[in-house]
């Protein structure tokens, strides 16, 4: 037991809410960006990356994004919807930003007009990675619709009494 004993167990059931809340946010912000400018756009990205059928890849990793965005962030078949979003995220990091290392935040320049950064590196995607790992592996946790649907299921499929002319004396 940790230190706090019985309500560490009890705080730790809370500890993916924050993880699947980020994660599935992230996701659907992305998926939302490329759905609004039009996943069009985003596929001339893919074209220039060499992706094959870059139309249909751009609208398939939107889809992903805001689908399986929401299925985390909801907290319901996180295993299942991460497999495709690992796919997005592995995707991302082998034709985007590896060859611009780890860090995400590149310090390139501070003038008097402001901040500018350099390429985005794998970081975040290693996090998110991360992220969706562990809530496969520990379940979405309280507050989320995974668990309401056991809590109903479970109501659901208490035994009803027998009926009265089944009861001998």
């Amino acid at each position: 037991m940790g230190l706090l004993g019985r309500s560490s167990e009890k705080l730790a059931e809370w500890a993916p809410l924050p993880i699947r809340l980020i994660i599935g946010y992230g996701f659907m912000a992305h998926g939302y960006a490329k759905l609004s400018r039009g996943p069009e756009t985003f596929a001339v990205v893919l074209h220039t990356l060499g992706v094959p059928l870059p139309v249909l890849a751009a609208w398939v990793t939107t889809a992903v994004e805001i689908v399986g965005g929401a299925a985390v962030f909801f907290g319901v078949l996180i295993p299942l919807a991460s497999i495709p979003m690992a796919g997005v995220l592995l995707t991302a990091l082998f034709t985007v930003h590896l060859p611009y290392g780890f860090f995400s935040v590149k310090l390139a320049e501070v003038t008097e007009s402001g901040t500018k950064f350099g390429p985005v590196g794998y970081e975040i995607l290693l996090l998110y990675l991360g992220g969706l790992f562990t809530l496969s592996l520990s379940g979405p946790g309280r507050l989320s619709l995974e668990r309401w649907i056991e809590a109903v299921s479970a109501s659901n499929a208490q035994p009803s009494p027998p009926p009265s002319s089944m009861i001998s004396w």
